[in-house]
């Protein structure tokens, strides 16, 4: 079976116990009645595409369910739990999008700054032509999916950007990009005068109040660690990288995402400077197709068909260059949206997303990188019922 024909089935079956959730939602004191309706849609998304093991969480009302899949290891047969730690891939550029907006709301920095101004080898430089905010949002003018091959540490990174010639000017296309957002991230260490994996893992992550999330995680953690599994299905985890850690580096739980998720529904519940930054990172700085990009973040006018969700997250949004409408720096008042995420190492597969009028949210974390249709797919329908009977 052809990887097009498991998606179409899997959409299919995720679609087919839906008639089951609305009475499921109104039952609010009844867990078990939720656990066997997610049942019905990650179960069989699950066996569609051979996933050892899933961890799906949905906040709805202030009230989390968690419900677990599989292993996370075929080898020692060792179950998931909402504990368990997953590689969340391109998730990750939430916390990066996350820290940059914390470190301008402590003075440390500002978007609209070059990034020469901390890194003084990138002035007079191509990318010192763009902004912070900009290298968030991927419209830096043209960066690549990825570095090239032959680029490797701090000094091959330094000299790539200062040798990099762009395709546009800042602000007139968007390339979803690995560099452009790990800059961002390089750059926010810098100004903030540490590491970046030590500000996200010492400064960030605890005050989200994620004490288990990790870039590098501890040896007393290891054990909880998932192994991912690709197309050979041999075990795997993420390798090093040139900026990996602000990029796709995070692991994460979807008890800890979830808490994630009820910050971001509630911002007001954070504490400043972190409120603030969480607010910063759902704005939408510039436009293209129906999405509007945040910092980490992509956002939607709410409510959201399931076609605008699949065109957002399409691998043409992905891999090919897309051009953007800036946007006033101010939401329109009183506008619903949802936001959402995927991200992905060879091994792992994730998805998160939340409408912050409908306090509803949900995590999907499996040690397989299943496609970003059947991922949206799913959760669309989850969201649009739970949503559905929101107060």
């Amino acid at each position: 079976m052809t990887p097009a024909t498991l998606t179409r089935r899997t959409m299919a079956l995720t679609l087919l116990p839906f008639c089951l959730l609305p009475d499921t939602v109104r039952a609010a004191g009844t867990p078990d009645a939720v656990a066997s309706a997610l049942d019905r849609i990650y179960r069989p998304l699950a066996a569609a595409h051979d996933v050892p093991g899933m961890a799906v969480a949905v906040t709805a009302g202030g009230r989390h369910w968690f419900r677990n899949y599989g292993v996370a290891s075929r080898e020692d047969g060792i179950p998931v739990t909402e504990q368990t730690l997953f590689e969340i891939g391109s998730i990750s550029k939430i916390f990066t999008g996350t820290l940059a907006a914390y470190a301008e709301a402590v003075g440390a920095l500002s978007l609209e700054d070059r990034p020469g101004r901390y890194l003084p080898s990138l002035r007079d430089s191509a990318i010192d032509r763009a902004s912070l905010l900009h290298l968030g949002t991927y419209t830096a003018g043209g960066l690549p999916l990825q570095f090239p091959a032959g680029v490797t540490g701090d000094a091959g990174m330094i000299e790539y950007f200062r040798q990099w010639t762009p395709a546009s000017e800042p602000g007139k296309q968007r390339r979803y990009s690995n560099p452009s957002i790990g800059l961002l991230g390089h750059v926010t260490a810098s100004a903030m005068g540490d590491g970046y994996r030590a500000l996200a893992e010492r400064e960030l992550f605890p005050r989200l109040g994620l004490p288990h999330t990790h870039i590098r995680i501890p040896e007393a953690e290891m054990d909880r660690y998932a192994w991912g599994y690709g197309r050979d299905n041999a075990p795997i985890r993420v390798n090093p990288g040139v900026l990996d850690a602000e990029a796709y580096g995070v692991k994460s739980s979807a008890a800890d995402l979830i808490r994630l998720l009820d910050g971001n529904l509630r911002p007001s519940s954070l504490h400043n400077p972190v409120r603030r930054a969480v607010e910063r990172t759902q704005s939408g700085y510039f436009s293209t197709g129906d999405m509007a990009q945040g910092l980490g973040w992509e956002r939607y006018v709410a409510p959201v068909t399931l076609e605008r969700m699949l065109a957002g997250n399409s691998s043409t949004m992905a891999l090919e260059a897309q051009a953007v409408t800036p946007l006033p720096p101010a939401a329109v008042a009183g506008q619903p949206f949802l936001f959402n995420k995927t991200g992905s190492t060879n091994g792992f597969g994730g998805y998160l997303a939340f409408r912050p009028d409908k306090g509803v949210g949900l995590v999907m974390l499996a040690n397989r990188n299943i496609p970003n249709a059947a991922r949206v797919t799913a959760a669309h329908a989850v969201l649009e019922q739970f949503s559905a009977h929101a107060p």
